[in-house]
């Protein structure tokens, strides 16, 4: 008997990976993706992170350097941090936990305090973009009176 060879079919040009990624780079997902990229809020993001981030070490210096200090001084210099608790062992070894349960109660102080501090930062901005706001708002109330007066003036000498 004659042995018949297996048919060897061609392969495609492409190997099966580049398939897959042009597969994956078409699809209707990343064509999103790619679109949310492009959007300008994902730069405005990217931009505020970085300004959060220069104002973060702002507001953490307001605090430490002068409202917990102020703070400290009317609270009696109550300072948390060095609360703590030792828990032996239960099971024979010579070793203790160490809870340190001040270190949390500073933390959520301090957490408090920025909070209130960055607050009452906001609510001066957002009280000094009303009083922009309402100037300009003003000041457009007036050139369209002013522009109204003159239309009829307009209408009355012709």
């Amino acid at each position: 008997m004659a042995e018949q060879k297996p048919e060897i079919k061609e392969q495609a040009t492409q190997p099966p990976l580049g398939n897959l990624a042009r597969k994956v780079t078409n699809s209707s997902f990343i064509k999103e993706f790619k679109e949310f990229i492009n959007r300008g809020s994902v730069v405005d993001l990217a931009i505020g992170v970085a300004v959060g981030g220069a104002f973060t070490a702002i507001v953490k210096s307001l605090v430490d350097d002068i409202v917990m200090p102020i703070t400290s001084l009317l609270g009696g210099g109550a300072d948390f941090s060095s609360l703590a608790i030792d828990v032996p062992n239960i099971f024979g070894a010579d070793t203790v936990a160490h809870i340190a349960y001040g270190n949390f109660i500073q933390n959520v102080v301090n957490f408090l305090i920025i909070a209130f501090v960055v607050f009452v930062i906001v609510k001066f901005l957002n009280r000094m973009n009303a009083d922009i706001v309402k100037a300009d708002k003003i000041k457009a109330d007036s050139d369209e009176r002013a522009a109204q007066k003159e239309a009829t003036e307009k209408k009355h000498t012709a």
